[in-house]
């Protein structure tokens, strides 16, 4: 390694410029997203610092964190300075990052409103490429018994099995149940589709005394709540 470039790596800089030290002696929620970015690459370029490296990384993404986690290994490695080792460490932490709101969201398992249900559902939702189709299964003190995928990629009233949604509602114990579904497009509209398999499951529940409490359309910032929109 050249002086130059040398000159660029964290244990270089002065105590008051490394990410690392920074965090040690003044605390963790003082680091901006790009030190902590930073703090995971350990080095930049032959003419940008870590720091900066990691403005341009976050800049890419107009500094969402959720769209830095969407990017591949691949895409990570077309900065310069960011190689296959630096790109998985990114990855891998952002990763944690997302497990760690999932496993948030579970410790609050008691369905309160609309919003409760969007805390739970988005880090599971709210960032796929691809839509997916899920069922909340509660009971009569309105706590999840269970989470379930029913349908994987586009949707529609064919691929929503009844049967199945009830006899595991029935087998579980639910008293009532949640629809749940995401729009990797970012639009909260419900599509016809999606209002016909709300009104084909509410149906079919009524009949079992099991009610559909809502269904929401979850985005990776936001949702639609048929409930509190009346339009169960």
């Amino acid at each position: 390694m050249s002086n130059k470039s040398a000159s660029f790596s964290i244990k270089n800089w002065s105590q008051d410029d490394q990410p690392r030290e920074k965090l040690r002696d003044k605390g963790k929620t003082i680091l901006s997203d790009a030190e902590l970015v930073a703090i995971l690459i350990g080095s930049g370029n032959k003419t940008e610092s870590a720091v900066d490296l990691s403005k341009r990384i976050l800049a890419s993404v107009n500094n969402n964190l959720n769209a830095l986690g969407k990017l591949s290994i691949k895409q990570l490695m077309e900065f310069n300075g960011i190689g296959e080792a630096k790109a998985i460490s990114i990855t891998a932490a952002l990763e944690l990052g997302r497990r760690r709101r999932l496993e948030d969201a579970s410790a609050s398992d008691k369905i309160t409103s609309s919003r409760t249900v969007f805390t739970i559902m988005q880090p599971i939702l709210g960032e796929l490429p691809h839509e997916e189709f899920w069922i909340l299964y509660l009971n009569n003190s309105n706590k999840i018994l269970q989470k379930t995928q029913l349908s994987k990629g586009g949707i529609t009233g064919t691929l929503v099995d009844v049967r199945l949604v009830l006899k595991n509602a029935l087998e579980v114990g639910a008293t009532s149940i949640i629809l749940c579904h995401n729009h990797p497009s970012g639009t909260l509209k419900p599509s016809t589709s999606d209002k016909e398999i709300t009104k084909k499951l509410k149906t079919a529940a009524e009949s079992l005394d099991i009610k559909v409490l809502d269904h929401l359309i979850v985005t990776e910032k936001a949702y639609f709540s048929f409930a509190d929109e009346e339009l169960l």
